[in-house]
């Protein structure tokens, strides 16, 4: 258990997430999605969390494990083709996690997506939440139109909301 970690998450003030991610930039970030999907046959979830209650801090719950639980919870895994991607972001730790579904185990590595998330990070540092989750979804997006390209045969279906979610 890290005491400095759980002071960060009890401190970090709720409201700040709507200051940092209000609804035009919500509105951005589902465009940007929906575009992105228009393009290949795969899903994109983001979601932002400010902080961590204080159970799972307790706990040790890392920032990784908090995405896979939303990874679940969203449904980002219930795709026909097992390609839903989660992109996370933990406010209170400026941390980027992205979840990939199965059908990326082979074809995306860890490293590809790791520097996806440090690109966000560094934009993040610097106070551009709005460039920062852009970029990710620009970065993803080419990605995902290599592995999974648009195909005349197959409909592209929509399979999960393009809405990002403030939890």
């Amino acid at each position: 258990m890290q005491i400095g970690r759980i002071f960060k998450h009890l401190l970090f003030p709720q409201w700040l997430v709507a200051r940092r991610f209000p609804d035009v930039l919500m509105d951005r970030i589902e465009t940007a999605v929906a575009a992105s999907e228009n393009a290949h046959h795969a899903e994109i979830r983001f979601a932002v969390e400010g902080a961590l209650d204080l159970i799972p801090l307790w706990r040790g719950v890392s920032a990784r494990q908090r995405a896979v639980t939303l990874f679940a919870n969203l449904g980002v895994w219930d795709t026909e083709a097992n390609n839903g991607v989660l992109i996370y972001l933990l406010l209170a730790e400026r941390d980027v996690e992205i979840v990939a579904d199965r059908g990326f185990n082979g074809r995306v590595s860890p490293a590809e997506w790791e520097s996806v998330c440090r690109a966000m990070e560094a934009c993040f540092a610097q106070g551009d939440y709005a460039a920062g989750v852009l970029l990710g979804i620009e970065r993803i997006d080419s990605l995902l139109s290599e592995h999974f390209p648009l195909r005349e045969a197959a409909p592209n279906l929509n399979e999960l909301p393009n809405r990002p979610v403030r939890m």
